[in-house]
């Protein structure tokens, strides 16, 4: 009798165990851009999604004993996915704007910037602002947060959209567009690795949009948050963030 109720005491605390938050590892479906270097793209050489945030997303989930699925999406298919459940997190260069976090939760922010103007290499023009691009056609990617201040800033004759930011420069570059707006990381590091040799930032250009990426999670998964949260402050902490952000460039 003592041994099977010792038997018992013990299965007990094994079930009690398993039913522990956290106890057993999770698979995060994790949404990012193939599109968004550095911060998410597609590696050509080993087939798979990379970047900052990807580094990023990583860590964090090893801080909670977790594992990732990398989910490659379109930029504008980022928060619908992740409110359907399709994806359980967003990882991607996606600015915590106020009208974003009507819809979805973001975490501490782990990488700020502004937009940055891009034109052709032989246009030497010095950009400031929108109004030295009065009456021109200018590109902007879906969905980010550069598209409704453009549009009303009303200085421009029309403001195309653009599925990728890569698209965007290819037209810059072959002059279908007079300039694009982007993220300014992703633009920079892609004229640095040479890729888009018909383009150049406008050096004195101010940016209008300023934002701060986080990794997005539905609403009301406050536990999930604080979780998140407190990785992000470890990594800031330890160095890790920045060894990242080295990495990648940034």
């Amino acid at each position: 009798m003592i041994k099977r109720a010792s038997l018992i005491s013990c299965l007990a605390l094994v079930l009690g165990m398993a039913s522990t938050p956290f106890a057993a590892a999770a698979t995060l479906k994790v949404g990012s851009t193939p599109t968004g270097v550095p911060f998410t793209f597609l590696d050509t050489k080993t087939n798979t999604i990379q970047g900052v945030m990807v580094d990023v997303m990583a860590e964090v989930a090893k801080d909670a004993g977790d594992t990732v699925q990398i989910e490659p999406l379109s930029f504008s298919a980022l928060i619908p996915s992740l409110t359907s459940s399709k994806i359980d997190v967003i990882s991607a260069a996606m600015f915590a704007t106020a009208a974003r976090k009507e819809v979805i939760d973001f975490t501490d922010t782990v990488y700020g910037y502004g937009e940055a103007l891009v034109v052709g290499s032989s246009d030497t023009k010095d950009y400031k602002s929108f109004d030295d691009l009065k009456g021109a056609t200018i590109g902007v990617q879906v969905g980010t947060a550069f598209v409704e201040p453009l549009k009303k800033s009303g200085a421009f004759a029309e403001v195309k959209i653009y599925d990728s930011i890569q698209d965007i420069m290819r037209d810059v570059g072959a002059g279908r567009i007079k300039a694009g707006f982007a993220d300014y990381p992703i633009v920079a590091y892609q004229i640095a690795q040479g890729n888009f040799p018909g383009v150049r930032i406008a050096p004195a250009y101010t940016p209008v949009v300023k934002g701060e990426i986080g990794i997005g999670l539905r609403k009301g998964e406050a536990a999930t948050l604080a979780k998140f949260n407190a990785s992000i402050a470890k990594m800031k902490a330890d160095g890790r963030l920045a060894a990242i952000l080295k990495k990648w460039g940034l």
